[in-house]
């Protein structure tokens, strides 16, 4: 069990980062899921030993990593947002260090770098430098090293930014089998690299916990309150103004809206299942701006603007 005990990062100016943030973690995988800015990097920092927390406690296996950092440390992998390479060095040389830097043997770090540079689809590009890598092929040299010592806690921040759709699902479905039996944080402001990995997901914004709880109950919470309408170009902007759009398709007749309210947004507008992208907004979006109200608050009633003739105006609908 890894704890985090009511967490606070507060940096010079005095911006708060983190804010009494509070998490037990257990095997699994737990999807760290916040907008920019939202503190998810300075908490992973601080799970990863790598800064100090300006109040509160972290807890692994009974100990106190913050007083005995190398209690987790050896036992923890970590790519940061912001990973930085040797570039004149090979992957497979780059790995060597920084194995012989975590204390693996020479023979047991060979065997074990061969295997993570197939795993991240590198053993093509072992002999060029890793200054003429793309970038992401860098975040695939990142995600090797985390895996290095087989670590029981993996702290992961942004890991599949730079990678490509093929490369994206492969890594999800690796965390997914790491998760199985060790302690996985996955930090993203995406919602597709969660929602088909992680069974517990934490929705964090300014620095605080907002909710905690699995796909299911997130967007169970909004049953009734998704709808689906049709508009003309014309009006988005009004619509916007009055509800949260989670996804907006233009199609030939118009453009598809699909906003949160309370009840029906226009006499045509269609109830919808609730997916994650509507959780996240919903949550979300109300901590971080006003656009609607959060879960338990009103979303807004129905839509009308002005119309050419200054009338009131309903926006055209169609199924």
């Amino acid at each position: 069990m890894l704890e985090l005990i009511d967490i606070t990062k507060v940096y010079k100016g005095g911006k708060r980062a983190v804010d009494g943030l509070s998490l037990e973690l257990g095997p699994g995988l737990l999807g760290l899921l916040g907008p920019n800015g939202a503190g998810k990097s300075s908490l992973m920092r601080i799970v990863a030993t790598v800064t100090r927390p300006t109040a509160g406690r972290l807890r692994y296996r009974g100990a106190d990593p913050l007083a005995q950092p190398d209690l987790l440390r050896r036992e923890l992998g970590y790519l940061p947002q912001d990973f930085g390479v040797y570039p004149n060095l090979t992957s497979r040389e780059f790995l060597g260090y920084l194995a012989a830097a975590k204390g693996l043997s020479a023979r047991s770090a060979r065997a074990r770098i061969e295997e993570l540079l197939a795993l991240v689809n590198l053993t093509e590009a072992v002999k060029r430098p890793l200054g003429a890598y793309s970038g992401g092929m860098l975040r695939r040299v990142g995600i090797a090293q985390a895996l290095l010592a087989d670590p029981q806690v993996l702290v992961v921040d942004e890991p599949t930014a730079g990678l490509d759709p093929e490369e994206r699902v492969r890594f999800r479905n690796l965390l997914s089998e790491l998760a199985a039996t060790r302690v996985v944080l996955l930090s993203t402001h995406i919602v597709p690299d969660v929602e088909s990995v992680a069974a517990d997901l934490a929705l964090v914004a300014g620095g605080r916990l907002l909710r905690r709880g699995t796909p299911e109950q997130l967007t169970g919470e909004l049953a009734g309150r998704v709808w689906e309408l049709l508009v003309d170009p014309a009006a988005v902007t009004a619509v916007q103004g009055r509800y949260p759009v989670s996804r907006m398709v233009r199609t030939a007749d118009g453009v598809r809206l699909r906003v949160l309210a309370d009840r029906a947004p226009s006499g045509d507008a269609v109830p919808v299942a609730p997916d994650l992208e509507d959780a996240y907004l919903a949550i979300v979006r109300p901590a971080a701006g006003p656009l609607g109200g959060p879960l338990g608050g009103p979303l807004g009633g129905p839509f009308t603007g002005p119309g050419a003739e200054g009338a009131p105006w309903q926006p055209a609908v169609r199924r």
